[in-house]
């Protein structure tokens, strides 16, 4: 058993630092329905600040869970999707939600499982 829980050596630690970020999780989940502009991971993440989404962003893709899109379009359109690394955190966030469902008073009746399809998520 390791003494100290170090991102360096313990697997737990180290995933936890990256989806124990407040919002993190929710943006992995909104995500692995498709693509999403940051207009809409803004509405969905109800009280997230612009600058804190944009800083969880970066982060995720630092860390090579989300990519970013930028389109020459006019007006400029950004999405943001998964990448294989983001879709195996597929898994945790419906171990998420099944806990979610079963043991907390959530008050959501959908029990929607993600399931990871080829390259892209699909809620099922």
């Amino acid at each position: 058993m390791n003494q100290v829980h170090d991102s360096a050596t313990c697997g737990v630690a180290a995933a936890a630092a990256i989806i124990g970020a407040k919002w993190t999780a929710l943006l992995v989940h909104d995500l692995s329905e498709g693509p999403r502009r940051f207009s809409e991971l803004e509405h969905s993440c109800h009280g997230i600040s612009p600058r804190t989404l944009a800083e969880r962003l970066r982060d995720l893709e630092s860390e090579g869970i989300v990519e970013r899109h930028s389109y020459a379009e006019r007006p400029p359109r950004v999405e943001y999707t998964l990448t294989g690394k983001g879709q195996a955190l597929l898994p945790v966030i419906n171990a998420m939600r099944e806990f979610g469902h079963g043991w907390l008073e959530c008050g959501h009746d959908d029990h929607a499982v993600v399931q990871v399809v080829g390259s892209s998520a699909n809620a099922v």
